[in-house]
């Protein structure tokens, strides 16, 4: 099957397809002919669809995807730099939550909007690990309080930078200062040796988190957790992690208990103009 085909018919020859190819594998000869793939280019195509979707004739077809397959852009949905800053500014870090579970179909819709995040050559690769049971959370969050006793023992310096000793006494106390009760995880993992992966990984639970507000939720990096999930094989096996898999994030979710009125300050931008 042709990489890509065109609609003789809708395409007006302009060549914005060929110009937008992030690979540059689409040629346009002439204004009389249709643009037709360069030599090779199945293999180098990554198949991010940026030709589909940047032809406003939609005369183009890529063997990936159809532009019927491509919702359009719906310009009423779109920001003004005022809204953006706003809904950039108000975005909280949440790390106090009601009792209360989400969904599990409104969990599975913040992953599906985060698979959309760019990645590293279009390569897609974030896999997930959706905790759904806050008893389970819980029991995941004391391989957590383990592994920072092993390392108050072993690697004292380093436990006492990041206050472990108070973080185990707290949570030997009652109180989870490590996944604030969080009634969710989730996780963002992906093969070790793929060098994109942790800034896809990244990129998509930070995806994940600007849309949790839509949907009456927040979220909050969960540091602690994910640092053992890299280092301490007991969690990995309990999350099930695949032995050439790390995990490159982990997200706490679930419904604020309190809500945010104001936008708080931050540092002025150290900008080095060239």
């Amino acid at each position: 099957m042709a990489l890509f085909t065109i609609d003789a018919k809708k395409c007006k020859r302009d060549g914005i397809c060929a110009a937008e190819c992030p690979v540059s594998i689409i040629m346009l000869k002439d204004k009389e002919s249709v643009p037709t793939p360069v030599p090779g280019a199945e293999a180098s195509c990554i198949h991010c669809g940026h030709c589909v979707a940047v032809c406003p004739h939609g005369a183009l077809s890529h063997v990936s995807m159809t532009p019927e397959q491509c919702p359009p852009v719906r310009k009423e949905f779109q920001l003004s730099p005022e809204q953006a800053e706003h809904f950039l500014r108000a975005r909280r870090s949440i790390r106090v939550y009601k009792d209360k579970v989400v969904p599990k179909e409104i969990l599975a819709k913040l992953i599906d909007i985060a698979r959309y995040a760019p990645s590293g050559h279009n390569s897609q690769s974030v896999q997930w690990i959706a905790v759904c049971d806050p008893a389970e959370v819980q029991k995941l969050t004391s391989h957590v309080a383990d592994w920072m006793r092993f390392m108050i023992k072993e690697q004292p310096a380093f436990a006492k930078a990041f206050h472990m000793d108070r973080v185990v006494g707290a949570w030997e106390m009652g109180m989870d200062a490590i996944t604030r009760k969080t009634p969710h995880l989730i996780v963002a993992h992906a093969a070790k040796e793929d060098r994109m992966a942790p800034v896809s990984c990244t990129i998509a639970l930070t995806y994940l988190e600007l849309s949790a507000p839509a949907f009456g939720l927040g979220g909050c990096w969960a540091g602690y957790f994910n640092t053992a999930a890299v280092f301490w094989q007991p969690l990995q096996k309990a999350l099930g992690i695949p032995d050439n898999h790390s995990a490159f994030g982990t997200m706490m979710v679930g419904y604020p208990k309190y809500h945010y009125h104001r936008l708080p300050t931050r540092k002025e931008p150290q900008i080095t103009w060239r």
